[in-house]
């Protein structure tokens, strides 16, 4: 499975980005996806994970009620709404996807995401 990041950028603190991530592979709809950041100096950490067919999604609380992921499985495409950016939100953020879920459970975990997209450098200034 190839994933293919975009929609980064440079935004003023309080404005909005929506990141994209573009799979290929003919089973996009029994992956869990996820997005996950970076910031310079740290480590990876989780940010938003949604479930095969979308009616799952879980957030880490430090994005929870700003940022939305959904998903289009006609597309093969995950989505990442960014609203109220703060300055502590840049990093790269990677898409992932879970291609070997049987269950279609939604996880945090990176260790469970089998294929990783190239990133997208999002910046938010003050």
């Amino acid at each position: 499975v190839q994933l293919q990041a975009s929609g980064g950028g440079l935004v003023q603190a309080g404005g909005s980005l929506r990141l994209s991530c573009a799979a290929s592979g003919r089973s996009f709809n029994r992956y869990v996806m996820g997005w996950f950041r970076q910031a310079p100096g740290k480590e990876r950490e989780f940010v938003a994970t949604i479930s095969w067919a979308g009616t799952r999604r879980y957030y880490s609380d430090s994005v929870k009620g700003r940022f939305t992921i959904s998903r289009d499985n006609a597309e093969s495409a995950v989505y990442l709404q960014m609203n109220n950016l703060k300055p502590e939100d840049t990093a790269v953020y990677y898409c992932a996807a879970d291609v070997n879920s049987v269950s279609g459970a939604v996880s945090v975990e990176s260790t469970r995401y089998d294929s990783w997209g190239q990133g997208t450098q999002v910046t938010v200034s003050s």
